[in-house]
């Protein structure tokens, strides 16, 4: 504990400043502040993507439902995605009201005419994505909470270094009024 009390500077050491006692005590404060500020900025970051993404969860899962795609031919024409070309097989699949629709799915492996897959569907029928992860959702909310806690902390942080700055610089003007002392001193103690 003695250890401790020591390296935050607040033991009474007579090579201590005053001014390194301020600068501790202004880093404290601010750490402080820091708690106070950066928790409940990543809870409110963080719940709020939690909600929103349990939301969109809930959404997609109501919107989408999955059925068996049955490849019909394979070694389709591929089709250009955002950055990719894609293989594709032409397959069909049972439509919303039970008619059979068919188009073209992007490959799976061992896909053969014949082979099955599950694949997700829309409301209309069209091929979607699968629904939202909870995974996802959580993951998203951690990196919401992260940022809130950084964006909160972005500021105290700034204020410290520019404190730390100026008293740098008191420092170092303590310093140099120490050795335009010594040099003074040293010129009236010489030996004649």
């Amino acid at each position: 504990m003695r250890r401790l009390w020591r390296r935050l500077g607040l033991e009474r050491n007579p090579l201590r400043r005053r001014i390194d006692r301020l600068q501790r005590g202004f880093a404290l404060a601010l750490l402080a502040l820091l708690a106070a500020l950066a928790v409940p900025a990543a809870l409110w970051c963080g719940g709020g993507a939690y909600q929103g993404g349990t939301r969109a969860e809930r959404a997609e899962r109501a919107s989408r439902t999955q059925v068996t795609a049955t490849v019909v031919a394979s070694g389709g024409v591929g089709v250009a995605g955002d950055r990719y070309i894609h293989e594709t097989v032409q397959a069909e699949w049972p439509g919303p009201g039970g008619e059979t629709r068919v188009g073209p799915l992007p490959t799976w492996k061992n896909a053969r005419p014949g082979s099955r897959e599950p694949i997700w569907v829309d409301a209309a029928g069209r091929p979607a994505p699968p629904p939202r992860r909870h995974s996802r959702t959580v993951t998203d909310a951690v990196y919401a909470g992260a940022g809130g806690a950084l964006a909160a902390g972005a500021p105290v942080l700034a204020a410290y270094l520019l404190v730390r700055r100026r008293c740098d610089r008191h420092r170092a003007d303590l310093w140099e009024a120490a050795w335009a002392r010594m040099d003074a001193d040293a010129g009236r103690n010489r030996p004649s």
